[in-house]
């Protein structure tokens, strides 16, 4: 029977509050310090990333039978294998004898990973193989659970997504993602088979802290002004029929029919396709030009007609923000991740993603063409507006080191009569440009960090 390991709190975080999470968290504003105050950061590495649901990986990356990738919770390097059985797991990638790595590779196939340092051997399902010249200790170490990988409690899936939790009194991941479900299912389904594969990464760095990157991720306030180059390069060419890009954000955002919902437990959606033409083509209408796309529309509308638009669409980088806190935005056709490493250093990371010829109607010179074109279209947001937004990062933990100035401010929107709708689902939405999600996500977050999760690791007995 699996065995359950309760964690040993330090003081700081099991004793008395650090803070009283109400004064750093009010209706209209948030105080400088959980931003940049390290031991904020330490809590949050225990009851966010533990006491929740957080996103390790998606299953196209370990589609096979001993496949693996290396990872984190927060800061616990992991080891999100599909074991020999293909059971998924994530193992503490922390070798139990002396705490060393286990695995260095990225990624790979493996039945057991070796320690490089003194050699103990563990199967991929966390059980410890062997030990070298193993009489030299007084027990039978493989048949001592204690020395089994510990590994993620809570492991669960939602189509293809993977999430893990140290909270063994959390609810189901379906449960869990509620009514975010439905962006999500609609991101996947308009895919063939309702399914992407991942590719490589983009990878930043900013120095601030992770949050300022949630805080960002359904913010519609910033567009005209953060990605003025970006809009600008989308539309470099005059003679364009369409505007292309986010340029509806020029027209009164304000009265765009796009809108922000809070989708509750910290998550929410910025859906911008209201926006679109309602007609096939209508999001690839809005494309800025790529070198040789010209000429795979072509090739594509010659050869299916009026179903190439849809083909193309496929390719087209859909205009929302699906957010799942506090780590994962789904943005156009990425999976984006945002990893936290100090309280002032994030890693941000977009995944590229490529549709499969699942009932093999496409083809596969088409479907190649499809995934260059997606690959083209994925290279511009990453490469031209995240490179904004993570400056605009790294100077507001800069301006956040002025301790007298205090507050940060998030009440757009906040106490104007009918601007906000509390629908019937339970759900919150209100124009795209209001900071109604931040206001509320991050009650979820001071939720959390005054709970008391009931955390522990597990091993193989």
């Amino acid at each position: 029977m699996t065995t359950l390991e309760r964690m040993r709190i330090p003081s700081r975080v099991s004793n008395a509050p650090l803070y009283d999470w109400d004064d750093l968290v009010q209706e209209d504003r948030v105080h400088r310090l959980i931003y940049t105050d390290p031991a904020v950061f330490d809590v949050e590495m225990t009851r966010i990333f533990g006491g929740t649901w957080v996103y390790l990986a998606y299953e196209s990356q370990i589609p096979n039978a001993n496949d693996f990738i290396t990872g984190k919770l927060g800061l616990r390097p992991l080891i999100i294998t599909r074991d020999s059985e293909g059971t998924i797991r994530a193992l503490y990638n922390r070798c139990t004898h002396r705490g060393t790595t286990l695995c260095r590779w990225e990624k790979g196939n493996a039945r057991s990973f070796q320690c490089p340092y003194h050699g103990w051997n563990f199967l991929n399902t966390g059980k410890l193989r062997g030990v070298p010249w193993a009489d030299g200790y007084a027990e039978k170490l493989v048949h001592n659970p204690r020395y089994n990988l510990a590994q993620i409690p809570r492991v669960e899936s939602y189509r293809g997504f993977i999430f893990g939790t140290l909270n063994v009194g959390a609810p189901s991941i379906e449960k869990h993602l509620g009514p975010i479900k439905k962006p999500i299912d609609e991101w996947l389904d308009r895919n063939p088979g309702g399914k992407v594969t991942v590719c490589e990464a983009n990878r930043f760095k900013y120095k601030g802290n992770w949050k300022l990157a949630y805080d960002n991720s359904g913010d519609g306030y910033h567009v005209i002004y953060s990605h003025q180059s970006l809009l600008e390069t989308e539309n470099r060419f005059k003679d364009e029929e369409t505007a292309k890009g986010m340029s509806y954000y020029k027209r009164d955002p304000d009265e765009q029919p796009m809108y922000i919902q809070y989708m509750g437990n910290g998550h929410h959606f910025k859906d911008k396709r209201p926006n679109l033409e309602k007609r096939p083509g209508g999001l690839w209408a809005i494309e800025s030009l790529h070198p040789g796309m010209e000429h795979v529309a072509e090739k594509l509308r010659t050869k299916f007609g009026e179903r190439a638009e849809s083909l193309l669409d496929l390719a087209g980088s859909e205009p929302v923000n699906i957010n799942v806190f506090p780590n994962l935005s789904l943005l156009g056709n990425h999976i984006q991740v945002f990893q936290p490493i100090s309280f002032e250093e994030t890693d941000s990371i977009w995944y590229g993603t490529k549709i499969d010829d699942v009932d093999g109607t496409i083809g596969e010179d088409v479907l190649n063409d499809i995934n260059a074109l997606r690959m083209r279209t994925q290279e511009g947001f990453p490469n031209f507006g995240e490179v904004d937004d993570i400056t605009n990062f790294e100077q507001i933990q800069r301006g956040l080191r002025c301790a007298e100035d205090e507050w940060i401010y998030m009440h757009r929107g906040l106490g104007i009569p009918g601007r906000i709708k509390n629908l019937d689902d339970g759900t919150i939405k209100g124009p795209a440009t209001d900071e109604l999600f931040m206001r509320e996500y991050i009650r979820e977050w001071k939720r959390l960090m005054k709970a008391e999760p009931d955390i522990a690791i597990r091993r193989e007995p």
